[in-house]
């Protein structure tokens, strides 16, 4: 039988956490991220998903310079590439061993707007949205209704899609919830029609099954 439906491929060149260290492969600099974007559209990619790299450090970075010349590199070489920017780094909260209420080394929290202030400011046509608060790693993913009620409405205004990010079947009911509850102060079919989609993530914690599909369209 022949698959008829189109099938969107999203490219996220870098990952959330990859560097050079783990995959030499990994691009860093923004003309590497942006090289790097543009070979994955020539490959068949109709989305790119960025995070930006301290390319010093080769860390991750929030760094708006960095996002700022990733997306005009893209968007000068003529590409028709979808733009999806993230929205997930300032979201790290790691406890310390001795007192929970002192953060740890590799805390890194934001408030919601400056984990947008790169899509006010280059208008993506999509950003994430992490619904998510979960264990991540050796730390917390920490994403609030309120931060993300903020984000989601800080981003709409600026043009973007927030692409609905779920990690686990439970979030899934958060999202409905929240768009329940009309975020973004905007009539909700308004805001149904500014989601871009909802993406369900699979790891350690989800593993891919079938079943899972037909979970999320219901």
């Amino acid at each position: 039988k022949l698959m008829l439906d189109k099938t969107i491929i999203t490219c996220a060149v870098t990952g959330s956490a990859p560097t050079p260290g783990k995959n030499p492969a990994v691009p860093v600099t923004p003309e590497e991220i942006a090289n790097s974007a543009l070979a994955a559209e020539k490959a068949g990619a109709a989305i790119v998903h960025i995070h930006v790299r301290d390319p010093e450090t080769t860390l991750r970075s929030m760094e708006l310079s960095h996002y700022r010349e990733v997306v005009e590199r893209i968007r000068a070489s003529g590409s028709e590439m979808i733009i999806n920017l993230t929205t997930g780094p300032g979201a790290t909260f790691k406890p310390g061993d001795m007192n929970p209420e002192v953060v740890a080394e590799g805390t890194l929290l934001k408030s919601a707007a400056e984990r947008v202030q790169h899509i006010e400011a280059l208008k993506p046509e999509i950003c994430s949205l992490d619904v998510a608060t979960m264990n991540f790693s050796a730390s917390v993913f920490l994403n609030t209704p309120d931060i993300l009620r903020e984000m989601s409405d800080r981003a709409t205004a600026a043009g973007a899609k927030p692409e609905i990010e779920v990690f686990d079947t439970g979030q899934i009911e958060l999202a409905k919830k929240l768009i329940s509850e009309e975020i973004c102060q905007i009539h909700k079919a308004q805001l149904m029609q500014s989601i871009g989609h909802v993406l369900l993530i699979f790891r350690a914690a989800l593993k891919p099954n079938p079943k899972l599909s037909n979970l999320l369209r219901k």
